[in-house]
Parts: C-alpha cells; structure tokens; sequence
C-alpha cells in the first residue's frame, strides 16, 4: 500500500500558487509541476486541480486567458495577480509559522 498523499486543507492552493509565481502555466503543467517538484509524492488529479483553479480565479488571485499549449493544443494559462502574490506570501508566512509549531510539538515528544 502506497502510503498517504493527502494534502492538507488549504495546501494545493499554495502550491498552485507557488507554482505560478515564476509566470504563467496551464493546468496540466501546473500538476505536472507539482508532482516533479516534490520527487513524485504529490499527485493532483484533475478533480482536485480543477475545481482550486476556478475557486482560486473566483477570488481574484490567478487570471485566466486561453492559448496554446506546447504541443498546439488550445488551453486556460493561469497567471497570478497582484492579490495572489500577496496571498501566496501570507500562506507562506502562515505555513512556517504552522510547520515550526508542529517541529516544536514532535522534538518535545
């Protein structure tokens, strides 16, 4: 049994934006990104992926225009907005101060 790559609430739409920082992507290869990023540990299905990109694009944090992918193929490319750097950098902010937290928890153990 492979063991459990469940993500924790809040955490794909970090790393979406996280992946998007350096400049625009489209979905596929944000999840291709995601999955090579983390020596193929995290694996979003595109149940997942999807429906984080529309909530994340609802609030305002990535822009979506269509164009075409690499191979020809026309497809969404997600950029990050001003409001996503910022909310990127809060999470961020927010996900040191949590895993410093749980490191201080799991040394006292």
């Amino acid at each position: 049994m492979a063991p459990s790559t469940d993500l924790l609430q809040g955490t794909l739409d970090m790393l979406i934006l996280k992946t998007l920082a350096p400049g625009q992507e489209h979905g596929w290869a944000i999840a291709q990104k995601i999955q090579l990023m983390s020596n193929n540990v995290l694996q979003i299905g595109q149940g997942s992926l999807y429906p984080a990109l529309h909530r994340l694009e609802y609030r305002g944090w990535i822009r979506a225009t269509w164009g075409a992918s690499e191979n020809n193929r026309r497809a969404r490319f997600y950029t990050l907005t001003t409001a996503g750097r910022r909310q990127l950098d809060a999470e961020l902010e927010n996900w040191d101060r949590l895993t410093g937290a749980v490191n201080l928890v799991l040394q006292g153990a």
